[in-house]
């Protein structure tokens, strides 16, 4: 549990209150956040320490509680004692209703986020978000992703069109594809927007079910979009589930003139697709393109995507993230180390033909920071030539290549201020000949030598006499 002092009330600051089950936390945001008692792990009820902080601390201003019990009661509670009341954050919570929400939304007139992550929530009726009143309009944030039914969405329609300063929305699954457009429209100004229950990371993100029409109506409608993620629903599924193709991405480009960052699942991608979202976004600084099961590519008439990713690196001159996949040659490496000067962060999988796309990457790419391989046939050559760049680098990731246990050892001898580690489950590398590849490679830059904590799955390259014994 943290809460800020009294002193810090009295004096104005913005009061704010956190607990967590099982935790301790500190949080610096508006004042100093201790946390001198921490609740136990079973039967988390926040119940009395809502009650406590009530009468201690009128003027409180947001709760941020994770792995609680909160009833309805606890839920009507805040919404009555605390009269400047802004934020509510709900993580892993569980034991309330949207009967408590419906007493958040009646009461709490000033409330600005109001955010449900991965809560257990018995949804009992989606009529609760209509107890907002028709005089509210400081919503910034709501994130209803976690409930299972359909929302009024009258009255959430209602409710997004009166808010102006409303830049995050998260929906659950249950928002049909028709009503997003109404929302969308009613909420030019958005900045994420999220369906489904996606939480890696907690970052901005949507769901696949989106689909191309959908994101017609996202690019039509939210002009300020600077980033965008559709993460896929069915990564493992072998036959497209959703109509989802290269025609959503080309008309967020084309709608969205702030667009900077993209993180897109699909099928399939065109040359011409990707030329032309290079064209519309030059302003483009990370573009993340991952073509589920790229290895269909290969043997189903598709042309080699080089000239699509040449396109993005030339005409995005700050580009500074990169993931590609799919049909790609050594080329497109070439592309990549001439005109991608400033890019910090590549990562690759499936793609190249030789030792060339490597070493295009590795002496051209002045600012790369980070590399991640999987699935290349990059192997020794390259690797070795280019081994003072790994130096400038903070770190190398192969997995899956055609880099041999005598490079690796190699490498770790010629350059001591690298970490060289060997990650391979099939045992000591060196019960295999020297030019087995390994499995995984890591290179990291060091100032203290090897680490200790290893498992013993990973070796590290630092000299010979460490494979003698």
């Amino acid at each position: 549990m943290c809460s800020h002092s009294s002193g810090a009330t009295r004096t104005g600051a913005r009061s704010r209150w956190c607990a967590s089950r099982g935790t301790r936390s500190s949080d610096g945001a508006g004042g100093v956040c201790s946390s001198e008692t921490v609740m136990p792990v079973g039967g988390g009820y926040v119940c009395p320490w809502i009650k406590a902080m009530a009468t201690a601390y009128p003027c409180l201003q947001e709760i941020r509680l994770k792995r609680m019990v909160i009833t309805d009661d606890c839920l009507d509670l805040i919404a009555k004692s605390f009269k400047n009341f802004r934020v509510l954050v709900l993580t892993s919570c569980e034991g309330f209703t949207t009967d408590g929400l419906a007493a958040i939304a009646a009461s709490c007139r000033n409330l600005r986020e109001l955010d449900l992550r991965e809560n257990e929530v018995d949804d009992i009726c989606g009529h609760w978000i209509s107890q907002f009143p028709d005089s509210y309009t400081s919503l910034v944030s709501l994130n209803i992703s976690c409930l299972t039914n359909e929302v009024n969405l009258s009255a959430l329609e209602r409710l997004v069109s009166r808010c102006p300063n409303l830049q995050t929305l998260r929906l659950n699954r249950a928002v049909p594809l028709d009503r997003l457009a109404n929302l969308l429209r009613a909420a030019p100004q958005l900045v994420e927007l999220g369906t489904g229950a996606y939480t890696a990371e907690m970052r901005p993100e949507v769901l696949d079910y989106i689909e191309d029409a959908g994101l017609d109506v996202l690019a039509a409608s939210c002009k300020d979009l600077r980033e965008l993620r559709v993460f896929p629903s069915d990564p493992f599924g072998l036959e497209p589930n959703v109509a989802l193709t290269e025609q959503g991405l080309v008309s967020v480009s084309e709608g969205c003139p702030k667009l900077q960052s993209v993180l897109y699942f699909c099928r399939q991608m065109s040359n011409a697709a990707l030329n032309t979202i290079a064209q519309n976004r030059p302003n483009m600084t990370r573009f993340r393109l991952c073509i589920i099961e790229p290895r269909l590519l290969t043997i189903l008439p598709f042309k080699p995507l080089d000239a699509g990713f040449g396109a993005i690196v030339q005409h995005c001159k700050n580009l500074q993230r990169l993931s590609l996949s799919g049909l790609l040659t050594d080329r497109v490496f070439e592309y990549i180390g001439t005109y991608a000067k400033k890019l910090e962060m590549l990562s690759v999988a499936f793609a190249g033909d030789s030792d060339l796309g490597l070493h295009h990457v590795l002496s051209g790419c002045d600012n790369l920071r980070k590399l991640e391989i999987r699935d290349c046939p990059f192997g020794d050559k390259a690797l070795l030539d280019n081994a003072a760049k790994l130096e400038t680098m903070r770190s190398l990731w192969m997995s899956s290549c055609l880099v041999s246990f005598g490079a690796c050892k190699l490498l770790g001898q010629k350059m001591p201020r690298l970490n060289v580690e060997v990650i391979d489950e099939r045992g000591p590398p060196d019960s295999r000949p020297e030019s087995s590849p390994v499995e995984k490679l890591y290179i990291y830059r060091t100032v203290s030598g090897p680490r200790l904590d290893m498992p013993g799955y990973v070796w590290t390259m630092e000299d010979d006499s460490a494979y003698l014994e």
